[in-house]
């Protein structure tokens, strides 16, 4: 994305993002009858914002509860030191982890935030023991359990001039 300034793109080309977070899989005749264009001018843009790499993938989600996942947990990691080396151990194991959907490394207090997806808090306990309490250089962590989801965006509206 090199170069990429956000004034390359238009209002249309913002409506085109909006509709394909709603529904990826959309065909071009689709989301041509939802931005007012014909489906190869919307080829076109969708090509064009692919290529631009502000779309580099497309993702299915899943229904996680559905699936016998109903368990997720915010869980903070404090590591014993910010040395490079422990960072990349850490960060090579944590991605091991067969529980875990999302780690990043923070700042603040903490050093790395992840979601743990889970059937059960007994299977997080195991998580836990089997996995989280075996990384290498851990002080530290932190576990807590989301009660219910308020929002679950892949991205905040704004980012895609959604601005009401």
């Amino acid at each position: 994305m090199n170069g990429f300034d956000n004034s390359d793109l238009d209002s249309t080309d913002y409506r085109i993002l909006r509709a394909l977070l709603r529904d990826g899989r959309a065909s071009d005749v689709k989301l041509g009858e939802e931005v007012n264009l014909s489906s190869t001018a919307t080829a076109r843009r969708r090509k064009m914002l692919e290529d631009k790499g502000l779309i580099p993938r497309y993702i299915a989600e899943l229904d996680l509860p559905r699936m016998g996942y109903s368990v997720k947990a915010l869980v903070s990691v404090e590591l014993t030191s910010q040395a490079e080396h422990v960072l990349n151990e850490f960060e090579t194991a944590v991605v091991q982890c067969r529980s875990v959907s999302f780690c990043s490394f923070v700042s603040g207090t903490t050093d790395f935030v992840m979601m743990v997806h889970v059937r059960s808090f007994e299977d997080y306990d195991s998580v836990y023991r089997k996995e989280l309490s075996r990384l290498p250089h851990v002080a530290r962590i932190h576990s807590s359990f989301l009660i219910r989801e308020v929002a679950a965006r892949t991205v905040a509206p704004i980012v895609v001039g959604d601005e009401r």
